[in-house]
């Protein structure tokens, strides 16, 4: 308990000085909306591996059976609500903290927390593109499109939803189900996500480097950091100076060079360390309404204002 405790104030001081808090987010920080993550707490797969790019486009059979499982399990992935740690980064950014908001996690809850400065690193399960003409489509309407194709498909029973929206189906006919083309030119259809194996578009890798350099502090909150598209923004902001800040139940690729780890959901450690930098800022209050802007006119606060660097603490459940 003690050690939780002094590993939150020590978070809780690393940020305290930061007006532009760069933060990336993974499959943790929507798991308390019903979204399960990829990795256990050794960082090891707890599903098998998400297909692959080329395996969806090597074959129309791959892709029946991507979208006869996404058709079931994106039900529950559009009915998700954000939950206290969304919002918590949602008033982070209102109070004039944060800079950008980094996610890997294609849900969309972001958004519907109120968030506006993210960058959906991995694209959104609510769209879809053509790989012929780029076209986007958003997905209720292509969602009506595949059930009106092949009923009694969406009423199935899912065992397993993963992170992408992907359901395993037993006993599933994946043969007889019917994928639509798109409707402009005839081609392909996908998600409007990034899959393993797919390269992040590189202007969207850049807005966040973009935003990177102008930040003063890196937060990670509930990533492993096992992929690469995700970590190599905490390995350049450690490369730049800034302070890196941990929060995720399992261990990441960047333990050993953080300055501050808490090993909690992070449900329950954002909202109060929220709570504690907008309470400490009056400032942060002003920041918030109407007619204030984000708070460019407020002096940038260095990174090295902040506690000088020490071995990282790693903290239990509570503080």
């Amino acid at each position: 308990m003690a050690a939780a405790a002094s590993a939150f104030d020590d978070l809780v001081a690393r940020l305290r000085p930061c007006r532009r808090i760069f933060v990336l987010t993974g499959a943790g920080v929507s798991t308390e909306s019903g979204i399960p993550d990829y990795r256990d707490a050794d960082g090891e797969w707890k599903h098998p591996r998400p297909m692959t790019y080329r395996q969806l486009l090597a074959s129309a059979a791959a892709r029946r059976r991507y979208w006869a499982r996404s058709l079931v399990g994106w039900r529950r992935i559009a009915a998700a609500e954000p939950n206290a740690a969304h919002h918590a980064l949602a008033r982070l950014e209102a109070a004039g903290r944060l800079g950008c908001l980094v996610t890997q996690n294609v849900d969309g809850l972001h958004a519907k927390a109120g968030s506006r400065r993210v960058i959906d690193l991995h694209g959104r399960l609510d769209r879809v593109e053509c790989l012929g003409c780029r076209t986007r489509f958003r997905r209720h309407a292509f969602q009506l499109e595949l059930e009106r194709l092949n009923p009694g498909w969406a009423e199935r029973a899912a065992a397993t939803l993963t992170p992408d929206g992907d359901a395993e189906l037993h006993n599933a006919d994946y043969d007889a189900f019917r994928v639509p083309p798109c409707p402009r030119c005839g081609g392909v259809l996908k998600p409007w996500v990034v899959f393993f194996g797919e390269r992040v578009p590189p202007p969207r890798v850049e807005r966040a480097f973009a935003a990177l350099r102008r930040a003063d502090a890196v937060l990670v909150a509930g990533s492993s950091l096992m992929v690469f598209s995700g970590y190599r923004f905490a390995r350049a902001g450690r490369q730049l100076g800034l302070p890196l800040c941990l929060v995720n139940l399992g261990r990441t690729r960047a333990d050993a060079d953080a300055d501050v780890k808490i090993a909690a959901p992070c449900g329950e450690v954002l909202p109060r360390l929220v709570a504690a930098l907008v309470a400490e800022d009056p400032r942060s209050a002003s920041r918030s309404r109407p007619g204030n802007g984000d708070g460019r006119a407020h002096r940038r606060r260095r990174a090295d204002d902040a506690p000088p660097r020490r071995r990282p603490r790693v903290a239990g459940a509570r503080g």
